[in-house]
């Protein structure tokens, strides 16, 4: 068996750092360093999936895309490019013998031990890369994906772009994410919904939402303090191709209550029905057609069962040469 098992999950024995792979447990930091001290890091979270013709990392190029740009947006120069990040992630994938895994790629600012600087100027602190993986179940529970979950509106406002920079998935952002979460779980509820200095719908902790009214589908437009999300794209070009009619806008509060269905986006949470808001029932109660509609093609482009919308090519196969035979 491949890795650690932590309460039945498995965890890659090995993790990439700056061009090799080294042990998990050498994946170490020194406390004094920036990231600790003032969470200097930029992250993203990526799925691999067991499909009908082998292992393949959902739509890799795009999620790493996001991470360098989330460095660059912080100045956190890595001479890694795209590719190369991409080809680590196969590496590693590939020796950890895990067929289906949640992915980590991390860009932090560590310690020069030569030189330490402890202040909030990052710039004397080395820049470092790492990838680790692990399987990882549904984030929201097994039954979400079909029951729904109860949310809540969260009484944290969602951080504005020009405060922290919301289009970086930068560590920082989710401290705002863990008062939202917090809050949520300890009301009873599986996760909060956050309004941004508006007024207006957000997102949700970690997820991006959709709602449904009308036959329409209407999500908050990437100007409104959310993440561009990859997963929220993804929902965006399989509703197009289904003829479904697609309105980015501002969401009024409100509108949550009165919603035919509403539903969260995410590599984690993939696509999640959401039964009520504030313990108000949402449409039925349960996934709606439209979301469900939406849901089985998701599942049919990640299991390779259907090819992604428009031509478009979203997934990186760990072994090519078996999806050249699966092909053939």
């Amino acid at each position: 068996m491949a890795g650690k098992d932590v309460e039945t999950m498995k965890i890659a024995s090995k993790v990439w750092k700056n061009g090799e792979l080294i042990n998990w447990d050498d994946a170490r930091i020194h406390v004094m360093s920036h990231v600790v001290n003032y969470g200097s890091s930029v992250f993203e979270g990526i799925r691999c999936y067991r499909t009908s013709q082998g292992s393949a990392v959902f739509r890799l190029p795009e999620h790493m895309q996001r991470l360098l740009n989330s460095a660059k947006i912080y100045r956190m120069e890595t001479p890694y490019t795209r590719e190369q990040l991409c080809d680590a992630t196969v590496e590693l994938i590939a020796d950890s013998e895990l067929d289906e895994c949640y992915i980590r790629p991390l860009i932090v600012r560590g310690l020069d031990e030569d030189k330490p600087a402890f202040g909030v100027n990052p710039f004397p602190n080395p820049v470092d890369a790492y990838i680790a993986t692990w399987q990882w179940g549904k984030y929201l529970g097994d039954e979400a994906l079909e029951n729904g979950i109860d949310v809540c509106v969260s009484s944290w406002t969602r951080i504005t772009s020009n405060s922290l920079p919301t289009m970086a998935k930068a560590g920082a952002n989710y401290m705002n994410s863990q008062l939202i979460k917090m809050e949520a779980l300890l009301g009873g509820f599986s996760e909060g919904i956050a309004l941004d200095d508006r007024g207006m719908v957000s997102e949700g902790s970690g997820e991006n939402l959709f709602l449904v009214n009308g036959g329409r589908l209407i999500t908050p437009p990437l100007g409104a303090s959310i993440l561009p999300g990859i997963t929220r794209d993804s929902v965006i070009q399989i509703a197009r191709e289904l003829g479904i009619e697609v309105v980015e806008t501002t969401i009024q509060r409100g509108a949550l209550y009165l919603a035919d269905e509403l539903f969260f986006s995410g590599t984690a949470a993939e696509i999640t029905p959401i039964r009520s808001v504030d313990r108000i029932t949402v449409g039925p109660g349960k996934r709606g057609p439209i979301t469900e509609r939406i849901q089985e093609e998701f599942f049919k482009v990640i299991r390779a069962e259907r090819p992604a919308p428009f031509g478009a090519d979203w997934l990186t196969y760990i072994n090519a040469e078996e999806k050249k035979t699966a092909s053939a």
